[in-house]
């Protein structure tokens, strides 16, 4: 069997755990810890990795002439390409070769995320990502923690329903982009029960998630 056709689940970890590494990585308090094991799919994926100007370890080990400026972002703000077979020019021998100065965006990026907001992107390029992912299994202590993910999935379908709702500026325009939004407001989606506190999913109003979007991105 190749590594293409293998769709055997891998472990996902214990999804509340997860969910708090995540939501540390994404306020920058921390990093992702992915087992990755050999998959380097999310490096061979046609990726434009973001690298900041407060990156200097990153921006000391690629050469300047794999950067260009970052659309839309600050001066300083830096984006990194691929190759012509859409790997990471810093992936060499299958493995990264700055992995102990590597950007942010690679040290933050979990293709769990995927699993969670139960997304699967469409983009051909990215149909490796799309086959790990899918093979992700979290645990659960406990059924407040399956509502929990339930509730991030919620989040990503709403978004899809209500297309149109956000700014363009803070609408996801990727797959990627709307799995990590579902994860940051899926609080929105939970309320509990008054008798018995239990968690539950909810249908919250469409002004009170644009309003926490937008409270999240000033």
């Amino acid at each position: 069997m190749t590594a293409r056709d293998d769709l055997s689940p891998l472990p996902g970890g214990d999804f509340d755990t997860w969910l708090g590494s995540m939501q540390t990585a994404l306020e920058g308090s921390g990093e992702s810890d992915v087992p990755c094991g050999e998959c380097a799919a999310c490096c061979t994926a046609s990726q434009f990795v973001h690298i900041a100007p407060d990156e200097a370890g990153a921006l000391a080990h690629i050469p300047a002439a794999l950067l260009f400026t970052a659309p839309g972002l600050p001066a300083g703000h830096v984006l990194m390409g691929y190759d012509s077979r859409g790997h990471c020019p810093m992936l060499v021998d299958g493995a990264c070769s700055i992995y102990a100065h590597r950007p942010r965006t690679c040290r933050t990026y979990d293709c769990r995320v995927f699993a969670a907001a139960r997304v699967q992107d469409p983009d051909p390029s990215k149909a490796a990502v799309a086959r790990r992912a899918i093979r992700w299994q979290f645990t659960y202590d406990g059924v407040d923690a399956e509502r929990r993910h339930d509730a991030v999935a919620a989040a990503a379908a709403f978004l899809v329903r209500n297309e149109g709702l956000l700014p363009d500026d803070l609408a996801p325009a990727t797959a990627t982009q709307l799995a990590v939004l579902a994860v940051v407001i899926h609080d929105c989606f939970l309320t509990a029960d008054a008798a018995s506190g239990e968690v539950r999913v909810c249908d919250p109003d469409p002004d009170v998630v644009r309003s926490e979007v937008v409270r999240r991105s000033a």
